[in-house]
């Protein structure tokens, strides 16, 4: 699930953080991981310049495919459909979201599949970790991030945020004691990116174009974990 520019997808960045290493299953809300997953395919097409926010609506201004198969497959729906909102996006892509992840992340060999059979028909699938290298990259970003007064690269930005979003924090591996800290930093860098909170767009140290995206799907996440149990 790479990109043209050798990058990793930010849905395969935000999976890589959940799951832990060693068992292979998803630590913390699970809906909301699949939540942030969903978003986070949108915010790499924002960053690809291929939708926008066009008043409440996400609208395809670009077909051109971003070469990674699951975010080309979403652009493709999303431009064949009549624009809709941020939270109804969310919704409808989270659905089977994780198992095309994992199964990308199988066939590149960076986690593997470890089918255990219980009853001789129930299949449970851990994924532990295969090759830590992917990430390690994301955590060292997220560190210096955290530990840093200035304001990311968008596109670590952008993964604070929906890790924030996301209510991911767990997964960040920080002490309890600090896991508050961390908290109101993720807050910080989406404000000072202009992703969310009362800065405005007109302040965004980003693109205005991929903040005003964001920010739908930061609300969106927000307001999809208020109505649903983690």
């Amino acid at each position: 699930m790479t990109h043209e520019t050798g990058r990793v997808a930010l849905a395969e960045e935000l999976l890589l953080l959940a799951y832990d290493d060693e068992t292979g299953k998803a630590t913390g809300s699970r809906i909301g991981l699949d939540l942030g997953m969903a978003a986070a395919v949108m915010v790499d097409l924002a960053l690809a310049g291929r939708v926008v926010l066009d008043g409440a609506m996400l609208t395809v201004i670009d077909r051109t495919p971003v070469g990674e198969s699951i975010a080309d497959d979403v652009l493709v729906r999303l431009a064949a459909e009549t624009p809709q909102s941020a939270n109804a996006w969310v919704q409808r892509l989270r659905h089977g979201l994780r198992d095309k992840v994992l199964a990308d992340l199988v066939a590149r060999g960076i986690v593997t599949d470890v089918d255990e059979t219980a009853l001789e028909y129930i299949h449970v699938h851990r994924y532990p970790m295969a090759d830590q290298a992917v990430e390690l990259e994301v955590r060292a970003r997220l560190t210096a991030a955290l530990t840093s007064d200035d304001t990311p690269d968008e596109r670590t930005a952008a993964l604070a945020t929906l890790v924030a979003a996301a209510r991911m924090e767990p997964a960040l591996l920080v002490p309890p004691a600090e896991a508050q800290a961390a908290h109101r930093r993720l807050g910080e860098i989406a404000e000072r990116a202009g992703f969310s909170g009362s800065l405005g767009m007109e302040n965004s140290v980003v693109r205005p174009s991929v903040a005003l995206v964001i920010d739908s799907l930061y609300r969106a996440i927000d307001t999809a974990l208020g109505r649903a149990a983690a």
